[in-house]
C-alpha cells in the first residue's frame, strides 16, 4: 500500500500594517529624496534667480528707455508682462529639474529600489509628480509675485507701473507659476518614457523652444489651425493680460490644453513604466 503524501499548504502571510507600501508613505519618500539632492536646492535656486532678476533687469531697461520710445510703443507696452518676461528662462530651468526628479535615479541606480519598495510602480510615479507639482507650485507662485513687485518698483519711476488689481494682471503672475509647474510635470513625464536625462532635456526643450518655430514656417492656412495648440503657444496664453478677443484658445482654454499635454506625458510614462524594466 502506497503512502500518499501531501504538500504543505503554504499560506502567504500577511504584511504587517507598519510596513505595508502605501500611497503616503511613498509620498514622505519621494519628499525625502527630493529634498536630499543639492540640485533641487541649486535648480530652485536658479529658476528664482531667473525670474526676479531677469524680470528687474527688463524692467530697470524699458523704464529707462521709456522716454525714448515711440508713442505707439509707449501704449503697446505692458508692465505687467515686462517684469516677469524671466519666465521664458526660468521655463527651461524647471522643465529639466522636472527631467532630473525622474532620470536622475534611473542614472545610478535607484529607481530599482523604488520599485522594491513599491512593486505596483504606479505610487511611484504618482508620488514624484505630486511632490514636484506641489513644490514647484509654491516656489514658482513666489517668484512670480516677486519678480512682478520688483518689477513694478523699477517702472513707477516713470509712472507706467501697474498693480496687481488692474484687468488681468493677477491671472498673468498666477498663471506663471502654473505655467512653470506644468512645464516641469511635462519635464517628469519625458523622463518616464525616455529615462536618458540628455535624451529627456532635448525633447522638453524641443517642444517648448523648437516646435513654436517650426509652427511659424508652416503655411498660414495650416498655422492658424495648429500653432495655437502647440504645447508653450497654448500654456502662454494664461500669460498674456489682454488677450486678444479673436485668439483661438481663451487664456484658461490653452492652459487646459496644455495641461492636456503634460497628462499624457505622465500618462504614457506610467505606462512604460509598468511594461519595461527598471
Amino acid at each position: 500500500m502506497t503512502a500518499v503524501t501531501s504538500k504543505p499548504v503554504v499560506r502567504r502571510a500577511e504584511m504587517p500594517d507598519n510596513v505595508r507600501v502605501t500611497l503616503p508613505r511613498v509620498l514622505r519618500s519621494e519628499w525625502s529624496k527630493f529634498w536630499s539632492l543639492r540640485s533641487s536646492y541649486f535648480t530652485l535656486g536658479g529658476m528664482v534667480l531667473a525670474m526676479v532678476g531677469l524680470g528687474g533687469l527688463f524692467s530697470a531697461v524699458t523704464a529707462n528707455r521709456y522716454p525714448l520710445m515711440t508713442h505707439v510703443e509707449q501704449l503697446r507696452l505692458d508692465p505687467a508682462q515686462v517684469s516677469l518676461r524671466g519666465y521664458a528662462i526660468a521655463q527651461l530651468v524647471i522643465g529639466v529639474l522636472g527631467v532630473l526628479v525622474v532620470t536622475g535615479e534611473y542614472g545610478t541606480g535607484m529607481i530599482r529600489s523604488s520599485l522594491v519598495g513599491a512593486p505596483r510602480r504606479w505610487p511611484v510615479l504618482v508620488a514624484k509628480a505630486a511632490v514636484f507639482a506641489v513644490i514647484t507650485l509654491v516656489v514658482t507662485e513666489i517668484a512670480a509675485f516677486a519678480a512682478f513687485f520688483v518689477g513694478q518698483a523699477f517702472l513707477d519711476g516713470q509712472h507706467i507701473g501697474t498693480t496687481l488689481g488692474a484687468d488681468g494682471v493677477l491671472r498673468a503672475v498666477v498663471g506663471t507659476g502654473l505655467y512653470l509647474t506644468v512645464v516641469g510635470l511635462i519635464g517628469t513625464g519625458i523622463g518616464f518614457v525616455i529615462r536618458s536625462t540628455a535624451g529627456s532635456v532635448a525633447t522638453v526643450f524641443g517642444l517648448l523652444l523648437v516646435l513654436p518655430v517650426l509652427g511659424e514656417a508652416l503655411p498660414s492656412d495650416w498655422g492658424d489651425k495648429i500653432n495655437p495648440y502647440l504645447p508653450s503657444n497654448a500654456g502662454q496664453q494664461l500669460l498674456v493680460v489682454h488677450p486678444d478677443a479673436a485668439a483661438t484658445l481663451s487664456p484658461w482654454g490653452g492652459f487646459a490644453v496644455f495641461c492636456g499635454y503634460a497628462l499624457a506625458a505622465l500618462l504614457i510614462g506610467g505606462y512604460l513604466l509598468r511594461r519595461r524594466d527598471a
